[in-house]
């Protein structure tokens, strides 16, 4: 037996820890003196006693530490592993506060992108789509305006479904940076570059504004647009944890759109070799790997439309995980959809119904 002092030392842990991790309930003391009350520990306790240091490093709660010292390998795993994704979710939560705080107290006085009117315009009409119109979300009201060095981009999010839009621009002053547009100003963008061959987003340290040479009299053509200063999701987590795809459909555009009714409930997609099931419908398709899984239609549709092309690509992950919505024509254009239970269809084709 060991003092409770020489086993603290032992185990990297003070006397007054182990004093309340016995109050605790977590590690009791192998003997306790009934008449002075001191502890005793074993040293068949110290691997119980470091990994209970290494679990209060790793910020686990009381209550399951005891379970995972409980000695249940099955359980302590799936207890640590939501732990673990608890603890990566809120470190992209602060990592994500601290770069728009960042954004906010470091915003360049001036920054100006230039880029094609014409592709700009396709990229708000791509993008714009997946924006929230139910307003309980500010930022999901608007279009996320990202750029870099050599790089574009426009993301729109509802939470159903993520369309993200890349150009190339023809040049970029100031640092890379970021904003928050409503989706409408955008949307009042979108027949305004289809006028000029090339326009500039200026920003300043609060404001934006579309500019484009007049070529009539040289003057400026000014688009006001505001800003909005919410705070918007991760995408790039999103698009990084969709993982492989394990499988791949190329099905025609008109096809899959005729065989989508809008107006209907959740309709199935089942894959085979040369073809792809609609609800009712089978269209052609190029399929590697089966899949098989159930989209809202007025959620996939405005997907596929959105594409550039005559052919969409799908790319399947699992049935309860987003699908990459691609233009096989158009690389620089993605979106994923969420699925939806399949539940409802798996009743009707019980009771004999298609």
């Amino acid at each position: 037996m060991d003092t409770i002092s020489a086993f603290a030392g032992r185990v990297g842990l003070t006397p007054s820890a182990l004093r309340f991790y016995d109050d605790c309930g977590v590690l009791r003391p192998a003997h306790v003196d009934p008449d002075s009350g001191y502890r005793y520990y074993d040293t068949g306790q110290e691997r119980d006693a470091v990994l209970l240091r290494t679990l209060r490093q790793a910020e686990v709660p009381l209550a399951d530490i005891t379970a995972v010292l409980a000695g249940e390998p099955d359980r302590a795993r799936e207890i640590l592993t939501a732990h673990a994704r608890r603890l990566r979710a809120r470190a992209d939560t602060a990592h994500a506060a601290v770069e728009a705080a960042l954004r906010m107290v470091e915003r360049p006085a001036h920054g100006e992108i230039s880029v094609g009117g014409a592709e700009l315009a396709s990229a708000i009409r791509q993008v714009a789509p997946a924006a929230s119109r139910t307003g309980e979300i500010a930022a999901l009201g608007c279009v996320l305006v990202e750029w870099t060095t050599d790089a574009l981009r426009l993301v729109a999010t509802d939470r159903y479904r993520l369309a993200v839009r890349e150009l190339v621009p023809h040049r970029v002053t100031g640092r890379p940076d970021q904003l928050l547009i409503p989706v409408e100003a955008m949307l009042n963008a979108l027949p305004w570059g289809l006028r000029y061959d090339v326009v500039r987003l200026v920003v300043d340290a609060e404001t934006a504004r579309l500019v484009a040479e007049d070529g009539k009299d040289g003057t400026e053509d000014v688009v006001p647009l505001p800003v909005h200063t919410g705070d918007y999701p991760d995408y790039r987590g999103i698009l990084d944890a969709l993982g492989p795809h394990t499988s791949r459909i190329v099905v025609g555009r008109d096809a899959l759109l005729g065989a989508l009714d809008t107006d209907g409930e959740a309709v199935v997609l089942e894959t085979d070799t040369d073809a792809l099931r609609v609800g009712d419908t089978t269209v052609p398709a190029v399929c590697s790997g089966s899949a098989r899984l159930a989209f809202d239609p007025a959620v996939l549709a405005p997907a596929v439309a959105c594409g550039v092309g005559p052919d969409v690509l799908l790319e399947i992950t699992a049935a309860d995980r987003p699908a990459v919505v691609r233009s096989a024509d158009q690389g620089s254009f993605t979106t994923l959809v969420m699925p939806v239970h399949m539940r409802q269809q798996e009743n009707t084709h019980e009771e004999g119904q298609p």
